[in-house]
């Protein structure tokens, strides 16, 4: 799915309680229903085909949404443009203070929330509050974003003339995210984008209404291929932001491009030196068939499986943590990004060497390198060091800071979302030329005689 079911799209729903057994009762303090509206621009709704969700734990039904259909997409979009010429007008900190309420009310329902994220994502618990508190904490700090966004005075090279950059909202913001994180991916998107003055295609209905602002600011959209395909070749939207797979990505990057769109891609990882005991079951039936696959892989490329590699025989899709030791540095099943707890284990003899193999995966997502080796923590760093988006020393390679801005290169598709400068991918620059002088002089000293 391009626009899937997100657990924090739908606490606002009016309804009955969802799923039909008195374990999900607790659904009920999040307004969730049996079957869901899966569309929001200012008003719940949605034409399109039902969806039902189930829980990866014990493949039991949870609940359904009913997706958008085109023509409800075709309106939300109208809905959203008009929107934002509401937003635009609004300055940036008063922005900021509609961001901040949004974290609040995240904050008052963080627990019930991250059981929401355990629950249909299969995430351990701690891992769903984390996602939530991911992002208040981006709310947190767009707040104090919103204040200090501004362009430089240069210097102008004539008299009497003033050389400013301008920042402006691109307009109306794209967001496709994927199953994985279904929380934090949109709130690093959508708080940075509202604050910058864009709208979104996406929702946070409460607070938008409670501040008689347009809800369709934060629209929402649940659909499949086809809403996911309307979005990337719609020349209304002025960024897209895609999370998910480098296959699919592709193709989004491709339909936007064809349009001279903008996109922000944040695609496949295969991040080395992960090693999870705690962990959940697998999202899919499918995803424990891609497991098992890739554990076959491994053993035809001449890999020996030192621990795990079975399926646990108990209700929902939980597979054994599983390392993999023996195989060369480039068998293609090391190179392939498989979505399951899986390591394998390569032994290298020199720095050179291994920091290549780090490289030539075509991913380029985060990488991290254990050593108490001053110089090489900096070569790890430095221009012959990691090509990935996000470097590590000491620490996993899993999880990051707000703080900085998280994404990767290469095949990752190089897109940045969250904290440092990518505030800048959310708006348009201006470089503005202003003579207050009498004169008309040209630049570089050009005189028409």
């Amino acid at each position: 799915a391009w626009a899937g079911v997100c657990s924090i799209c739908l606490h606002l729903a009016p309804g009955r309680q969802a799923g039909s057994q008195p374990r999900y009762a607790w659904l009920r303090e999040l307004g969730l229903q049996e079957e869901n509206p899966g569309v929001y621009n200012g008003r719940w709704g949605g034409g399109g085909e039902v969806v039902t969700t189930y829980c990866p734990a014990n493949n039991e039904p949870i609940a359904s949404v009913r997706q958008a259909s085109l023509e409800d997409y075709e309106e939300t979009v109208k809905k959203a443009k008009e929107a934002w010429k509401v937003w635009a007008d609004i300055p940036a900190p008063k922005r900021g203070e509609i961001v901040r309420q949004i974290g609040d009310a995240l904050r008052q329902k963080i627990k019930v929330l991250g059981s929401l994220v355990s629950l249909e994502m299969g995430k351990i618990f701690v891992e769903g509050v984390g996602e939530v508190q991911e992002y208040v904490d981006v709310c947190d700090y767009a707040v104090g974003l919103s204040r200090m966004i501004g362009g430089p005075i240069l210097p102008s090279e004539r008299p009497g003339h003033a050389l400013i950059e301008q920042w402006n909202p691109v307009g109306l913001v794209g967001i496709i995210t994927a199953f994985n994180f279904p929380v934090a991916v949109y709130g690093w998107n959508s708080a940075i984008a509202m604050i910058c003055g864009n709208a979104c295609l996406w929702i946070i209905a409460k607070v938008l209404e409670d501040n008689r602002v347009p809800g369709a600011v934060c629209s929402l959209v649940c659909g499949g291929a086809d809403i996911g395909t309307a979005m990337a070749r719609d020349e209304r939207m002025d960024l897209l932001s895609f999370t998910g797979s480098t296959k699919v990505g592709k193709q989004v990057a491709l339909m936007v491009q064809e349009r001279f769109g903008r996109s922000l891609l944040e695609l496949g990882g295969n991040n080395a030196i992960i090693a999870d005991t705690l962990y959940g079951p697998l999202h899919t039936k499918e995803a424990v068939k891609m497991f098992l696959d890739a554990v076959e892989q491994a053993k035809q490329q001449g890999g020996s499986v030192v621990c795990g590699g079975k399926v646990i025989n108990r209700p929902g899709n939980y597979v054994e943590p599983t390392i993999v030791t023996g195989l060369p540095h480039n068998a293609p099943i090391v190179h392939t990004e498989t979505f399951a707890p899986i390591l394998y284990v390569l032994k290298f003899k020199e720095e050179e060497e291994v920091f290549a193999w780090n490289n030539e995966v075509k991913q380029g997502l985060s990488s991290s390198i254990f050593t108490k080796d001053l110089g090489r923590i900096f070569r790890w760093l430095g221009p012959k060091g990691s090509d990935c988006g996000i470097v590590n020393v000491n620490i996993p390679t899993s999880g990051a800071e707000i703080g900085g801005a998280f994404g990767g290169e290469k095949h990752t598709g190089g897109g940045r979302e969250s904290g440092s400068d990518s505030w800048k991918l959310y708006m348009r620059r201006s470089t503005c030329t202003i003579n207050y002088s009498k004169n008309l002089p040209l630049a570089q000293g050009i005189k028409f005689q």
